[in-house]
């Protein structure tokens, strides 16, 4: 039997926290914890770095500090070793988000094809990370998943979107790098989808280099998963996916309701849980062909998995199973996990601090309104208060 505490322990959680940086998350976590602090909080934030006020070393020394690794891939690099001496892999994630030109385009890639680079030769860094829209024009995207023809224009503009996934996948693959490709809205996804489909099958022959990810609120996704596996099989390739529950769902269903359509999200949250357990199940029962990247900082969905294992006979250190969380947030989950011997990574995001801000932003307001998630923190941060005072 799994040991149903294991998330309990904040000795091990918080090992590399020093007195002061738990004192920080703690207080950044009550703040998250009132929506009315992090509405005011947002909007000083956004007027002060507008009106180019002093605020970069605040943001920095609190918020950011906490939720990012650094400025740069170098400035990450302290981060990055000390979460190795705990056997946590990293992921990093350039988060500079709302780019929406070409040269823009080409700057995220050399970024990216430069992690790659960075990776090698690191153990702690086995993994990239990219969004499709940080590659190429979001109505692009849709234009192909609503089946509308693109002009000459857009075709040779497509064809350059299609020339940076291959370019990333290429690389990666030569390095030995695994890649993760996010999901967006789903009236985007389509075209993602079938393009991430193809480097899978150019890169994915022997071993799994090429991730999708599955956004399992969706009610259309194990589906999905299921006649990928199909295709997957009868094409001589492997899958590789990482399952998250997700991230747009207010705006999912604001939009189907506007434009009267069926929403894709599931009902509630119970079907979104079992959604994410089917796919998990089904995963670890067909790992010869699926890899899976476990992005979750759901406890029960994380005991579900580790169980799972143990039935279907998968050792803790089988390179087709990563579990992984937020820099920032769920130690308690990561450090229990890795101090257990499973593949554990935490998502590293950087960037200039200006840019990086919609993204610390977003972070904020989905801590509120995920219910229980931010609760949970301030109780084991309290705990582990508690534990270091005696």
């Amino acid at each position: 039997m799994i040991d149903r505490s294991l998330f309990e322990n904040t000795r091990t959680a918080f090992i590399l926290k020093s007195d002061s940086e738990l004192e920080r998350a703690y207080f950044l976590f009550k703040l998250i914890s009132s929506e009315p602090l992090v509405r005011i909080g947002t909007a000083v934030t956004n007027f002060a770095l507008k009106a180019h006020l002093p605020v970069e070393k605040l943001i920095r020394a609190t918020v950011f500090d906490h939720f990012c690794g650094g400025v740069s891939e170098e400035d990450c690099l302290p981060v990055i070793d000390k979460l190795y001496t705990e056997g946590v892999s990293s992921v990093l994630d350039y988060s500079v988000e709302g780019k929406s030109v070409e040269n823009q385009f080409d700057n995220a890639l050399e970024k990216i094809l430069k992690i790659i680079q960075f990776c090698e030769d690191r153990e702690a860094m086995p993994i990239v990370v990219f969004k499709p829209s940080g590659f190429g024009r979001f109505l692009l995207y849709r234009k192909k998943t609503e089946g509308i023809k693109l002009n000459e224009s857009e075709k040779a503009e497509w064809e350059r979107i299609v020339g940076r996934f291959d370019a990333v996948c290429k690389l990666a693959k030569e390095k030995d790098v695994e890649v993760l490709i996010d999901a967006e809205e789903s009236w985007m996804q389509d075209a993602a989808d079938d393009l991430v489909e193809e480097m899978m099958r150019r890169y994915n022959k022997d071993v799994t280099i090429v991730y999708n990810t599955l956004q399992l609120y969706r009610w259309d996704r194990f589906d999905y998963l299921k006649q990928l596996h199909k295709r997957a099989k009868e094409g001589g390739f492997k899958v590789g996916m990482k399952i998250v529950r997700g991230a747009y769902m207010e705006k999912e269903r604001e939009r189907a309701l506007e434009n009267n359509y069926k929403s894709p999200i599931c009902d509630n949250k119970k079907a979104t849980d079992d959604n994410f357990n089917n796919a998990l199940n089904y995963i670890l029962e067909n790992l010869k062909d699926i890899s899976v990247f476990i992005g979750t900082h759901n406890e029960e969905s994380c005991y579900l998995a580790m169980e799972l294992m143990k039935t279907h006979g998968v050792d803790k250190k089988d390179n087709n199973v990563w579990f992984g969380q937020l820099y920032g947030m769920s130690d308690h989950i990561s450090f229990n996990l890795a101090a257990e011997g499973y593949n554990v990574a935490k998502y590293i995001p950087f960037g200039p601090v200006k840019d990086v801000m919609p993204y610390l932003i977003r972070r904020a307001e989905e801590n509120t309104s995920v219910a229980g998630q931010t609760s949970r923190e301030l109780t084991l941060l309290k705990k582990e208060r508690k534990r270091r005072k005696l």
